[in-house]
């Protein structure tokens, strides 16, 4: 199933819905990363691309560094405020820097909401000349029986939409690193942009049944459902979260592209 602009502009935005679930759901970032990512700041000033509720700002600003926020989605927006995170409210690539220049420019899991074309030409503008692009993604894997779960509970209720969320932890893992091979190319085909590098860090999470039907409910594909598809999914995965013993460790690998201003 293909989805228009409108309706992926729509998607973006409904995870502002569950912006208190998001926050305690959504894993943080390997400390690792966070090291090579202010290592490879050459100043304090970083601007977050769709911060969303804060998650990574927050890192960032305990590891020293001062963050801007730029998130559309005003209820997201709301919650990382709240949480002492600075947000302008606006898609990064129409967002008006008013004249400032950061040292990074930061997305963690949002680089494929930005458009194709104008993001890197954005991150250049308000980019200095020796300051940094990265964006982050998550790849993650679930054990072969929740994952059968999963991709037949859609099968069930929303046929349509199977293709979107039947990935093996190999298959998310080869597209994802070729996300990060074509943002680095997007970025060096502005002309701003030269060298890159990349970065990662494998790790495991443990959940239990109630904890990841929970991080289900922020997943952009239920939002595209009703609230009766909803529910007989988490009640299908949480039965086959049970039967392996009511929880299970999720395989993690965190991806970076950093990408140095010209």
């Amino acid at each position: 199933m293909t989805i228009d602009k409108e309706a992926a502009d729509r998607l973006a935005i409904s995870f502002g819905a569950e912006a208190a679930r998001y926050d305690r759901t959504r894993p943080a970032y390997p400390a690792s990363l966070i090291e090579k990512l202010v290592a490879a700041t050459p100043g304090t000033c970083v601007a977050e691309v769709g911060c969303g509720t804060g998650v990574l700002s927050r890192q960032l600003q305990a590891a020293g560094l001062d963050v801007l926020g730029v998130e559309h989605d005003e209820r997201m927006a709301a919650f990382a405020r709240a949480t002492g995170v600075d947000v302008e409210v606006a898609k990064f690539e129409a967002w008006d820097p008013a004249g400032r220049e950061f040292d990074a420019v930061v997305a963690g899991q949002s680089w494929h909401w930005v458009d194709a074309e104008a993001g890197p030409v954005q991150a250049a503008r308000v980019l200095r000349p020796g300051g940094v692009f990265v964006a982050l993604w998550h790849v993650f894997g679930t054990p072969e029986p929740i994952a059968d779960a999963f991709v037949a509970a859609y099968d069930k209720v929303a046929p349509q939409m199977t293709h979107r969320v039947g990935h093996s932890y190999d298959e998310a893992s080869e597209a994802y690193r070729a996300g990060c091979v074509r943002t680095a190319d997007a970025l060096v085909a502005t002309g701003s942009f030269g060298e890159v590098v990349q970065w990662e860090a494998s790790w495991d999470r443990t959940f239990t049944t109630a904890e990841y039907t929970d991080l289900m409910l922020t997943m952009s594909p239920m939002a595209m459902l009703e609230r009766e598809q909803v529910t007989e999914l988490l009640d299908d995965v949480g039965v086959a979260i049970d039967a392996i013993g009511g929880s299970f460790a999720m395989n993690y690998t965190t991806l970076a592209v950093a990408v140095t201003r010209n």
